[in-house]
């Protein structure tokens, strides 16, 4: 019987666990820090042995292959280890696929990701698809594929569990975008970061698609590098049909979204679809990004245009992007906490209408503040940054914004926002960081940050 380890006791873990065993492989899951109480309780119900608090090596080392959280850097000594004795590591999502006939629409891109995964999810769903919802959101693909396996799903893919995919092939592959983010995982080298995002076409063959945004420019620069053999879809907010139509990559005849009037056109397969921008619900240049997308991945899927128009009407956006959290004395309070990167947090400032309160800091990932100087200067009358260490954010702010406090808690950054705010004003939870010094994850700081918003009006 093959030995599987599983590194990590998480959503993705635990799930590998479930299938794993379902699939008849001897399995041992290893947390080198505390499992939590449903996972836990989980393993046991299954009858799957775990540890936690630490890593019995000797046992792992004996594995004939294992799944590794993708929070799980490559740097961590039991990985090490295990690269050392040429033990294979890989994803959850890798593990997973082996198992299912379903097919594939996976999304990635620095930002916007979860916003199109959900809104692509919620399309199918609307076009009576049996679909599941995967990746970084949702259960785990594996858990999906041992109790309610489906014949679609969407995966929102990170540039971590890309890492360890090999043979996976998506059907439909959605890369959003590529910017600076999570550097520190690969070395400060952009380069490396990109390679790793460019492995959502890996596999691809000329029956699979390739949605991409032609607007952005490190995309670009990698597709230079690569043969496409499979169907492309440039999407676009910044060209024209011919414009998008010169730099083409498809097997055939030019297909795509593109800006028209006040909305936007999908071509694909001879049929067309316009969506005006008033019957969309989220708005901004990000979200037509997102949409386009969406739609495309939908139509490449045969999804009624219908469906996608219905589904993308009713769709209000995710939870902790530009999502309003309340009103406290005239002044709007809005929960951006997703926004853990540079890129994302120029969207959201330059979204906003009214004299903004920024709330940034965190974990820096390597961040470069410059790209935000210039909409900070127009939009931001005051900076809060909270974090253990926020001297980086301080610094390359000093002389930009007129106000900046130095806060280290969110209580702290709260009352401290609060009192720079007037009526009429925003203020805006934005980060451009990671979340780990200060909380569990970004979610966590976002529903603290509409906690306290409901409490204090």
């Amino acid at each position: 019987m093959a030995k599987l380890v599983i590194l990590g006791g998480g959503e993705s873990g635990f799930g590998t666990a479930v299938l794993a065993k379902k699939v008849g492989l001897e399995v041992f899951l290893s947390d080198y820090g505390k499992i939590q109480e449903k996972y836990r309780n989980g393993l046991l119900e299954e009858g799957i042995e775990f540890e936690e608090g630490g890593h019995d090596e000797a046992r792992i080392l004996t594995a004939d292959e294992v799944v590794k959280s993708p929070g799980i850097p490559e740097t961590a000594p039991i990985v090490v280890k295990l690269r050392e004795r040429g033990i294979p590591v890989i994803s959850e999502i890798e593990f997973a696929a082996r198992y299912t006939k379903a097919r594939f629409v996976c999304i990635t891109g620095s930002n916007g990701k979860t916003t199109t995964t959900t809104l692509t999810y919620n399309i199918f769903k609307e076009g009576g698809y049996d679909v599941g919802l995967a990746g970084n959101i949702g259960e785990s693909l594996a858990w999906q594929v041992a109790k309610t396996d489906h014949e679609w799903y969407v995966v929102e893919l990170s540039s971590f569990q890309l890492d360890g995919m090999a043979r996976f092939k998506a059907d439909i592959a959605v890369l959003m975008n590529i910017t600076p983010d999570h550097l520190d995982r690969y070395g400060y080298d952009m380069q490396r970061y990109a390679d790793s995002k460019m492995r959502i076409i890996q596999n691809q063959g000329c029956d699979d698609w390739f949605i991409y945004s032609d607007d952005d420019p490190v995309t670009a620069a990698q597709l230079e590098r690569f043969g496409l053999p499979m169907r492309t879809l440039p999407f676009s907010a910044k060209k024209s049909k011919e414009a998008i139509m010169r730099r083409g990559y498809a097997c055939s005849r030019w297909q795509g979204a593109y800006l028209s009037g006040d909305g936007f056109l999908a071509e694909v397969d001879g049929e067309t679809f316009c969506m005006p921008s008033a019957d969309m619900q989220i708005k901004g240049i990000h979200n037509t990004y997102n949409a386009m997308a969406a739609t495309l991945a939908a139509m490449a899927a045969g999804v009624p245009t219908e469906s996608i128009r219905k589904a993308i009407s009713e769709f209000p956006g995710v939870e902790h992007r530009l999502e309003p959290a309340g009103t406290i004395d005239g002044v709007k309070y809005i929960n951006d906490s997703k926004a853990t990167n540079t890129d994302s947090v120029w969207y959201a400032l330059d979204s906003m209408t009214r004299p903004t309160v920024w709330i940034a800091g965190g974990t820096d990932k390597g961040n470069d503040y410059d790209t935000l100087k210039n909409l900070a200067r127009e939009k931001v009358k005051a900076l809060v940054c909270m974090g253990v260490d926020n001297r980086k954010l301080v610094a390359a702010f000093e002389g930009v914004v007129p106000v900046i406090r130095d806060t280290h808690s969110l209580e702290e950054a709260m009352t401290a926002a609060r009192k720079e705010a007037v009526e009429g004003d925003t203020v805006l939870l934005s980060p451009a960081c990671a979340s780990f010094d200060l909380f569990r994850n970004y979610e966590d700081r976002g529903r603290q940050f509409k906690e306290w918003v409901v409490k204090h009006k």
